[in-house]
């Protein structure tokens, strides 16, 4: 092909790019020793303007958009990702015969002589803007990565020796095609999970076999179960990526995993712990560069405009109570993101530092050298801090420091493990807190849950039986007029039902009567009637309201309050 001698320069001008713009590129190209169009594909300069200057510079076709749909899978699973990304080409899908690839500039017509030989078939090319371009390779490598399972029964149809090379290379878990099969096994697993949306992965070895389950939406599903002899394998890959020591079985260790798949950047908490029948592992996945917004957790408006209210006081205590795993660290982060500025000092003290918040100081605890949450929280208070968010409160001395720190001027965030909000109040007392100190320390408490959402693709309307409305309080009057909705299953929710998730909650405010009740030493449950009467809505009332809106079921809302009595 040959290439034109228009200056590629002038194209671009000709094409509404500025004479600043391009004046910005020749300087970063001088500046990285690169190419005039290396620059310009890193800059601002619009590379759909940039792809058609190219288009009238060499006379290659142009294709300014990727039906990623119409991408045969069985065409880019015969190309490594990381020559795909490195030289700017994707094989497409085939025409008349002949394979059709995308580059995203004429360096990449050296790559398309090596498809050739790959596929053996004539290559058409076509010039595709390089963000554009760049998108489609991670869709593409994305889709056809294959299960678990699929690779599972490679593995075992090789019928070779599984103790090949277990090193961790710097590269995208998507790569290479051709790795070692337990490297590849793992790296399945892990693309499996975080396309499946999975908070966990749990590996368990037991007598006879060896069980990999995915919890997704706060649910265990078993996805495949490889033979037991793999078992010390698998572990020893895993322990290798975290940098954990592969020749200690006996006790339990935790690590971290850093990985990237398809460009997108993945933490995992490892935790090993030996059992009977060798180690069981569990990793929790992290995804870096998450967003926290009190507008995406799911509060009524109501609640929001309190929670709000309360997250802007100068000083107090709020509590965000509920079981692990019911979303209390995602609500208290949202509340952080929401009031961080540049003249508050924010402190946190965790165990363990989940997500980085930017412009917030965060402290890891580590008990082994007396860095406990009471500790760490007294050295917070010599930080001069505005807030502080403590992870749990455990102990009387953790709650006594907490009390003390409200009390001197300082905004307290933390987290209790009681079944509702009234319930906050004599775990407080029984851990020692004087109720008075209790009842004048605490501002707000919000107990939380995470609740299925309905997949929107295949929830299907129905007529409730009387048993089900019974179950959560309510009668046939009450659903008089309105939709209700179960889960149905459905390809986009793997047959769940369910798509995501998203919080109920119950907000008590401290108001006087809380006060008085409180200081009277009055149990939880008195507590809760009080809150009630004064127009706090319940975790099961909240969860009704989701299921009036079409976001949930019965059935959810029920089996996560079963302890809510009304």
């Amino acid at each position: 092909m040959a290439i034109r001698r228009d200056d590629l320069g002038s194209l671009l001008t000709q094409r509404g790019v500025s004479a600043g713009a391009l004046a910005e590129v020749r300087k970063s190209a001088d500046k990285a020793g690169s190419s005039f169009l290396e620059a310009a594909q890193k800059s601002e300069v619009s590379q759909l303007a940039l792809t058609r200057g190219l288009a009238a510079q060499t006379g290659l076709p142009l294709l300014e958009d990727v039906d990623h749909d119409r991408i045969d899978i069985a065409l880019v699973r015969r190309v490594e990702m990381r020559i795909a990304r490195e030289q700017g080409v994707l094989p497409m899908w085939e025409e008349a015969g002949r394979v059709v690839a995308g580059i995203a500039s004429h360096n990449g017509l050296a790559a398309v002589d090596d498809l050739r030989v790959i596929f053996g078939k004539p290559v058409d090319v076509r010039l595709v803007p390089a963000d554009v371009l760049r998108e489609a390779i991670n869709k593409a490598f994305d889709k056809a990565a294959r299960s678990a399972s699929a690779v599972m029964s490679e593995i075992e149809d090789e019928d070779k020796q599984i103790d090949g090379d277990l090193s961790l290379e710097d590269q995208d878990i998507l790569d290479d095609p051709n790795q070692a099969p337990i490297i590849r096994f793992v790296n399945t697993l892990l693309t499996q999970a975080i396309k499946d949306r999975a908070s966990d992965i749990h590996i368990e070895p037991f007598e006879k076999e060896l069980a990999v389950r995915f919890r997704i939406d706060g649910v265990l599903y078993e996805i495949v179960k490889p033979p037991p002899r793999l078992q010390a394998s698998i572990v020893s890959r895993i322990k290798i990526m975290s940098g954990l020591n592969i020749a200690e079985k006996r006790i339990p260790q935790d690590g971290r995993i850093r990985i990237r798949m398809a460009g997108r950047e993945v933490d995992l908490r490892v935790s090993t712990l030996p059992v009977r029948h060798g180690e069981r592992v569990v990793m929790r996945i992290l995804e870096k560069g998450k967003v926290f917004s009190l507008d995406s957790v799911g509060m009524s408006q109501e609640n929001l405009a309190h929670f709000r209210s309360y997250i802007t006081r100068p000083h107090g205590i709020i509590l965000v109570t509920g079981p692990t795993g019911s979303g209390k660290t995602t609500t208290l982060y949202s509340g952080l993101a929401e009031i961080n500025a540049p003249d508050l000092n924010i402190l946190t003290i965790e165990d363990p530092i989940e997500y980085e918040l930017r412009g917030i100081g965060q402290t890891q605890v580590n008990p082994k050298i007396d860095l406990t949450f009471a500790s760490a929280l007294r050295a917070h208070l010599r930080q001069d801090p505005d807030v502080i968010l403590v992870g749990e409160i455990r102990d009387r001395e953790t709650a006594d420091n907490a009390v003390q720190a409200s009390l001197t001027g300082h905004l307290v965030f933390s987290t209790l493990h009681t079944n509702d909000s009234a319930g906050a109040f004599p775990r407080l007392t029984e851990m020692g807190v004087e109720p008075f100190l209790v009842a004048s320390s605490l501002l707000m408490v919000l107990a939380q849950r995470l609740v299925r959402r309905l997949c929107p693709d295949c929830r299907e309307a129905y007529t409730p039986l009387d048993g089900e409305l019974a179950d959560v309080g309510l009668t046939r009057a009450d659903v008089a007029g309105r939709e209700v909705y179960r889960a149905h299953g459905c390809e986009s929710c793997l047959k769940t039902g369910y798509r995501g998730r998203t919080g109920i909650y119950e907000v008590l405010v401290v108001e006087d009567a809380i006060k008085e009740a409180v200081m009277a030493g009055k149990d939880g449950g008195t507590i809760k009637k009080i809150a009630v009467a004064s127009g706090m809505k319940t975790l099961r009332d909240d969860g009704i309201r989701k299921v009036f809106e079409g976001q949930t079921s019965l059935e959810e809302v029920m089996r996560v309050t079963q302890e809510d009595s009304q």
